[in-house]
């Protein structure tokens, strides 16, 4: 098969501008959480002038492109919604502008994440260009509401449209090293109720800000005592905010309510999680909960899941990590690095929840991902579309 990833190569490198230009037409079309409907127009519109063999839009309007009709599925995903641009004055570029230049293109969405669906876009091109005819079916999937909430695209794919891939390659930038796993997330509330009295007379009272606050410092110290993993670290656990309700300012506050940021790692449960913070709060009148998240899809659907998103890894000796690893040294002749996300992405519904094999490897850098000045070298983009179409042969 060396010739075959011999001519991946060059097709990667013959389509660099084409890839590119493609990116910069999605990074030009604003693309928030829920507000996906244009961008996906256009994703839409470069899978077809590529030659996939259908291409469609789901119900909650992920753009799903099939090449292949094979018995075993392979599915490409990344996530098409972005953050928001902050504040502007930090950008040195026009964060819509799609500019390319000094080799990079530049923009909002450019690493977090349209450039792995621009790179898996050139892919598709260049296995249909190669007569692929393997027995596989691929999905190209350009996912929507990951920034909202990580995978509820791929939950409302494999349950509503009775798509279960046997492997799942996640683009979500990873500097072009293959990524294996990542810590889970999850968030709580934990809501205090005291009692209220006059603020002349505080005894009389029960304040639900000082019970918050007692328990504020025990997470801060649950956070040095969380479990550790070798692979993917620490638990960590923070207080992102605090509220409080009182019936007036001269008045003790009766209720109160802290948001907790949960990182789990490998070993750690939403049950072990709650657990724990119900320990501390013990005795208090206190109540602890994991969020949901429901929201109304571009299209119309509404649709939502419990905020619970679980941690996942795969063993570095596994056929999806080491089909990847392959698949790299075929086209470029050196080891890619193995490594893991820092942050979390759909993967915790592929791989976390419905245990299917997965990977990550896509363009940029992720620690620019929602920052500004957001950039992904072109170079990124030729290699990740050049990977995506050999790992598609080597599977």
């Amino acid at each position: 098969m060396e010739n075959i990833h011999a001519k991946i190569k060059e097709l990667s490198e013959k389509y660099s501008e084409y890839t590119a230009q493609n990116l910069a037409k999605l990074v030009r079309i604003k693309s928030l959480s829920t507000q996906e409907k244009e961008v996906q127009l256009e994703l839409k519109r470069q899978m077809e002038e590529a030659g996939f063999d259908e291409v469609r839009i789901d119900g909650l309007g992920n753009v799903i492109g099939r090449i292949g009709n094979g018995k075993k599925v392979l599915a490409f995903d990344g996530h098409m919604d972005t953050v928001d641009l902050g504040n502007l004055e930090n950008w040195t570029f026009d964060p819509l502008g799609g500019e390319i230049k000094d080799g990079f293109v530049h923009g909002r969405g450019t690493v977090d994440q349209e450039g792995g669906p621009a790179a898996f876009v050139t892919s598709g091109r260049i296995l249909k260009e190669l007569g692929f005819d393997k027995d596989l079916t691929i999905y190209f999937v350009g996912s929507v509401m990951e920034e909202d909430c990580d995978g509820l695209c791929w939950k409302y794919i494999v349950e509503e449209e009775k798509i279960r891939p046997h492997f799942v390659v996640s683009t979500e930038p990873t500097n072009l090293n293959i990524y294996r796993g990542h810590r889970g997330r999850m968030e709580i509330h934990v809501h205090f109720y005291g009692v209220s009295s006059h603020g002349s007379a505080p005894e009389r009272g029960k304040n639900a800000i000082y019970m918050a606050s007692r328990a504020a410092l025990e997470i801060e110290k649950l956070n040095e005592n969380l479990k550790y993993d070798e692979f993917l670290g620490r638990g960590s656990v923070t207080i992102s905010e605090i509220i409080s309700g009182s019936p007036s300012l001269c008045a003790v506050a009766d209720y109160a309510r802290i948001h907790l940021d949960r990182r789990l790692t490998w070993g750690e449960t939403k049950e072990s999680a709650i657990k724990e913070i119900e320990e501390l709060v013990k005795g208090m009148n206190a109540k602890v909960e994991v969020l949901d998240y429901s929201e109304t899809a571009y299209t119309g659907l509404k649709y939502g899941m419990e905020k619970y998103y679980p941690t996942w890894k795969m063993p570095e000796d596994h056929e999806v990590v080491q089909t990847g690893v392959k698949a790299y040294k075929e086209l470029y002749g050196n080891e890619p690095k193995v490594d893991k996300w820092t942050f979390s992405t759909n993967g915790i519904m592929t791989c976390g929840t419905y245990g299917i094999p997965t990977i990550g490897f896509g363009p940029g850098n992720e620690v620019l991902a929602h920052a500004p000045n957001e950039k992904v070298p072109v170079s990124d983009l030729v290699i990740a579309s050049a990977f995506y179409a050999s790992y598609a042969y080597e599977i």
